[in-house]
């Protein structure tokens, strides 16, 4: 048997449908933590699970008429905050693949005009490969397209510091997976 809603709840529901938005607020302050715990239990994010706490409340209190009190409050802006990480989630996949196929477009493009020179060529090639979509995006456009960190930020429509952590990040990868090779040869 589901828990009903708390009547203190519905006190504080019923009011802020009438517009007292302090009502509105205690509620979000009372379900605050468990929202952001959902959120980034599904993002990983602090920074996206932030953002999707922040929209559930905005949702909730946008449809707080649909409210119906046949369960408690929480679960519903569970469920909300859930639904929206999914829908994050899918925007998130669609984003990375269409970053993978510009990075895939591009070096084939690059592989076609330059037919792999040597073995160190290769080698290289197979490293980038292996890096994450949006590192080897944020590689490919700074280092191999002598773009700015701004200009690479504004095509992947993130911040200048993401790009520069990515960059980073694909750097340390890249040395990993090229150790055997010398600085000599590069």
């Amino acid at each position: 048997m589901a828990r009903m809603a708390e009547p203190d709840e519905l006190n504080r529901i019923q009011n802020s449908l009438a517009g007292d938005t302090e009502a509105y607020a205690a509620l979000v302050k009372e379900h605050q933590k468990m929202v952001h715990a959902v959120a980034f239990r599904m993002t990983g994010s602090l920074a996206d699970a932030e953002d999707l706490a922040q929209e559930t409340f905005l949702r909730a209190f946008r449809q707080l008429d649909s409210f119906r009190a046949e369960s408690k409050f929480s679960t519903w802006l569970c469920q909300i905050a859930v639904n929206l990480s999914l829908n994050w989630r899918a925007r998130e996949n669609r984003r990375g693949d269409i970053h993978s196929k510009w990075a895939e477009d591009a070096i084939s493009e690059n592989d076609s005009r330059e037919e792999f020179p040597d073995e160190l060529s290769r080698q290289v090639q197979t490293g980038l490969n292996n890096l994450p979509a949006k590192q080897r995006a944020a590689i490919i456009l700074t280092i191999y397209e002598n773009r700015t960190h701004a200009e690479a930020a504004a095509l992947l429509k993130c911040s200048e510091t993401t790009i520069s952590w990515r960059v980073f990040a694909a750097r340390q990868k890249l040395k990993r997976l090229l150790k055997g090779i010398s600085h000599e040869q590069i």
